[in-house]
């Protein structure tokens, strides 16, 4: 009997405040899809890392024909085979590396034709211009400084890149969009606060005659309040529901349409969203719940 009289007084609940109930659902549903985004950015990111990294390389950069004129560091020359051979034997001795390919000019010059067809500098450039390179792929990628410092001003060396470096602007883009994205889910979060407790707030005023009544015949302080509290927390669930369909929305557009276009980035799975939609909804009952419940203490007096 209990139960169904909250129930019955939800229902009233949300018929008299029902404009309020919708902006609560539809602002709790944005700052948790928000909320939901910035975890499956940061979770993205974390993936390509993990991918990226494995597979960049450091590499080592001998001195060409023409950087021996525009170089400092190539004064003396074109690296001679046994410079080349004594950066191999020093990487060979280094437990950091995990292994080591040597790329001659003519193999650099065709990789660099084969992924820039179109340039026009290619007319102009022959395979001599293309420096041989050392292109080493790390244990511990993070470790560049290591190679950096061990190579970096030895006789024929031009000098030392990590691949890593390239990947460091998307990184840098991907995590400010995940900044953007808390920043922006914070004040969603404080504005469906608001309106939760101002939905709350004219609720029990309106019905502030019942619920004299229910103190009067004795009922508890949680009995009172618990049909205000569960139609915060309802709101606040449907808004839930709400952000894991956009979050899947999402999740559908990318696998679909994004990922054929986009494949140089691995792009996480359902399992990563599904993992999310759980959190979002305790967090969105959870903050609804509690608001309501100090609202009520303060505006809920008979």
């Amino acid at each position: 009997m209990r139960a169904q009289f909250v129930l019955s007084e939800i229902g009233v609940g949300l018929r008299r405040n029902l404009t309020m109930t919708i902006a609560v659902v539809v602002s709790v549903a944005l700052s948790l899809a928000l909320a939901g985004a910035s975890l499956l950015v940061r979770d993205q990111v974390n993936s390509m890392k993990g991918y990226w990294y494995d597979k960049v390389e450091v590499s080592i950069y001998f001195c060409t024909k023409s950087d021996a004129r525009a170089s400092a560091q190539c004064a003396n020359g074109v690296a001679t085979d046994q410079q080349i051979k004594d950066v191999k034997t020093v990487l060979d001795g280094m437990p950091l590396v995990q292994s080591s390919t040597f790329e001659s000019s003519a193999e650099a010059y065709k990789r660099y034709k084969d992924t820039n067809p179109d340039n026009p500098l290619l007319a102009a450039v022959g395979a001599d211009a293309m420096p041989q390179s050392w292109r080493v792929k790390l244990n511990d990628p993070t470790k560049y400084d290591v190679i950096q410092s061990a190579f970096a001003g030895k006789p024929g060396v031009k000098s030392v890149e990590d691949q890593r470096k390239i990947l460091e602007n998307l990184f840098g883009l991907l995590n400010g969009l995940q900044a953007a994205a808390f920043v922006i889910m914070v004040l969603m979060l404080f504005v469906a606060l608001l309106l939760i407790v101002n939905t709350v707030r004219v609720s029990a005023f309106s019905r502030r005659r019942e619920t004299g009544i229910m103190r009067l015949v004795g009922a508890s302080n949680f009995y009172v309040q618990m049909p205000f509290i569960a139609e915060a927390a309802f709101a606040a669930l449907l808004g839930a529901a709400l952000a894991s369909g956009l979050l899947l929305i999402g999740h559908y557009f990318v696998q679909n349409f994004l990922a054929s276009r986009v494949q140089f980035i691995q792009f996480i799975g359902l399992s990563s969203v599904l993992a999310v939609i759980p959190l979002l909804i305790v967090v969105g009952m959870a903050m609804a719940g509690v608001a309501a419940f100090f609202t009520l203490r303060k505006y809920l007096k008979v």
